[in-house]
């Protein structure tokens, strides 16, 4: 699937999230230089395994869940799994709580000693309440930052996101011998939202009691306004996606062949409901984060008109291959590429969102073993990412982004592999991506509108991982870098300069069945794309018990952002809110 994830999303139904950084190579269609993340599925075991969870913490939340693998025959050559969860909880902001269930079933079969198939359902229900659409204004209209508690939220009980996503998805696999592999698979995606929002928009006037009233600077009326809608959705995907890959030789040397394709459709249909005569009301900023705007009268009937609602088809398709030559053993060398064609059709509140581009994507890599345990690398990915989703001030569909990235390291281990450290350097040019330059109405519609920035971001990331001694594991790593414009002004400040994190855990060699760990995180400042909204420096620092009772009971307590630290969440605009404040979750976990 690809565009905006609405809603949230439960990681019960996964057994493990991977996160690939920096340019992804053949990963992604896009060749994106952030990162891919890689959700894998829970797959049955060909034993029973029994697993179930219980957690309680700050802000009444709790959370149930349950996880069985069965061996259907004897051998286990059919076997399921089961897993389902329920968590409801309020927040540390106003009003905000969420409920959400899940529920997922695989059943995986062999077919004889080569082949394996598999397909489940996955169920998703997700409602929350008093949910903000959009964010709080950082800034007065003359720029002054607001001032207002972490806890603050301008939206009322009756605010709401209510998600239903389910998918249905299925693969086979088929091992050929000689090391050649084959697999094939498909999930169809349906989503269904019910959503009634509140959002607000303006910046409220300084020195006056209620935020409203004629500014200065402008002539203008300014102050806080509504924008409240009522919105029906639905998304259907289909990804489909077949590759073959195994090893070949070639001059006496075994080299490694992959070849690919993948194919996503998506309709996207949003109608929408307004009640006109509260939109655009003036909000006494003291009574802003009392959330006592009253529900309004939307109309029961939901538009389908092209200036107020939304009918976008979206279409990518990808071939992909590689090679992985083995020249000699301290060389590995790799040449590949994808060409992709993204396609749209449709519209999108009164825009025209039609889209046709195919783009060739090579990548190529290498890696020499310098010494036995140092090895030097590097990587060139090209970037290609439509952005149909999002519109220029004149309804024009922002251009893909488009770029290349360019990253060569050290990698070395030491201490039999229990120390590993990796340095880096990287180079990324991105042209055209989106950010947000203000907000428009017509027609009654508000929306954000964007620009293309053209940006050439440049840097070093450290990490280092292992075991320092004995019980003791230790993961982090720092990166610094610039983004600049053309011209070489500082670009995207919403984006850290300098990151870091460091994770630490401890089992006592006197007591195995005591662990206890540590996280902290940091970031420089972030400025807002108008350079008002601005969040200094910071670190977090989450603590971590977990104690075995038996070896099948364990307890945890994990207390989160110890110092107790307030910061904006993101500054990608002039709006935003806090993270959460300190907090503990206890959770008792029961396995068989």
């Amino acid at each position: 699937a690809f565009g905006i994830q609405t809603g949230s999303i439960d990681t019960a139904f996964y057994d493990h999230i991977e996160v690939v950084r920096g340019a992804p190579g053949l990963l992604s269609s896009t060749g994106n230089p952030s990162a891919v993340v890689n959700f894998i599925r829970k797959r049955p075991t060909k034993d029973l395994q029994v697993r179930a969870s219980g957690q309680y913490g700050s802000f009444d939340q709790y959370r149930g869940e349950a996880d069985v693998s069965v061996p259907i025959t004897k051998d286990g050559s059919i076997r399921a799994r089961a897993v389902g969860a329920y968590q409801d909880g309020d927040s540390y902001l106003d009003r905000y709580g969420l409920r959400r269930w899940v529920g997922y079933g695989i059943v995986e079969a062999d077919l004889g000693a080569s082949t394996t198939v598999s397909a489940g359902y996955g169920h998703q229900d997700h409602k929350s309440r008093g949910a903000m659409w959009g964010a709080i204004p950082l800034t007065y209209s003359d720029g002054t930052p607001l001032n207002f508690a972490r806890s603050s939220n301008v939206a009322p009980d009756w605010s709401s996101w209510n998600v239903i996503d389910r998918q249905i998805f299925g693969d086979i696999t088929h091992r050929f011998g000689n090391g050649w592999v084959a697999r094939a698979s498909a999930i169809r995606r349906a989503t269904d939202e019910n959503n009634t929002l509140f959002y607000v928009y303006g910046n409220p006037l300084r020195n006056d009691a209620d935020g409203i009233g004629i500014d200065p600077a402008t002539g203008f009326q300014t102050g806080i306004q509504s924008y409240p809608g009522k919105f029906r959705a639905t998304t259907r995907n289909l990804t489909m996606e077949a590759y073959i890959a195994g090893p070949v030789t070639f001059l006496g040397r075994e080299h490694e062949i992959n070849i690919g394709v993948n194919r996503s459709a998506q309709e996207y249909i949003q109608q929408s409901s307004y009640d006109n005569s509260t939109i655009g009301t003036y909000l006494p900023y003291p009574d802003l984060f009392a959330g006592n705007f009253p529900l309004p009268n939307f109309p029961t009937e939901f538009s389908s008109d092209p200036a107020a609602s939304q009918n976008t088809h979206t279409k990518r398709e990808t071939a992909y291959g590689l090679i992985r030559f083995n020249p000699g053993d301290a060389v590995k060398v790799m040449f590949g590429g994808n060409v992709t064609h993204a396609k749209s059709t449709g519209f999108s509140y009164g825009a025209n969102t039609d889209f046709d581009a195919t783009r060739f994507l090579p990548f190529a890599g290498a890696t020499v073993d310098v010494t036995h345990n140092l090895s030097v690398y590097g990587s060139y990915a090209t970037i290609f990412n439509p952005q149909n989703q999002l519109l220029d001030i004149n309804k024009r569909i922002i251009d893909p982004i488009e770029g290349e990235n360019l990253e060569l390291g050290v990698k070395g281990d030491w201490f039999g592999g229990r120390l590993n450290a990796t340095v880096a350097v990287f180079k990324t040019r991105q042209d055209n991506t989106a950010e947000a330059a203000g907000i428009v109405t017509e027609n009654s519609v508000t929306r954000t509108y964007y620009v293309g920035i053209d940006a050439q971001s440049e840097g070093v990331e450290i990490d280092v991982g292992g075991q320092l001694a004995p019980g003791l594991q230790m993961t982090g790593g720092y990166t610094v870098m610039r983004i600049e414009d053309p011209e070489g002004n500082p670009v995207r400040r919403y984006v850290a300069r300098n990151t870091g994190r460091l994770n630490l855990s401890y089992t006592l060699p006197m007591l195995p069945a005591l662990k206890l760990g540590a996280s902290a995180q940091y970031q420089s400042r972030i400025i807002s794309p108008t350079g008002l909204g601005r969040q200094g420096n910071y670190a977090l620092l989450d603590l971590l018990a977990a104690y075995s009772i038996t070896p099948q009971i364990s307890a945890a307590v994990n207390l989160r952002n110890v110092t107790n630290t307030k910061y904006l969440t993101a500054t990608n605009f002039d709006g935003g809110y806090y993270g959460a404040p300190r907090s503990v979750m206890g959770t008792i976990s029961v396995r068989y």
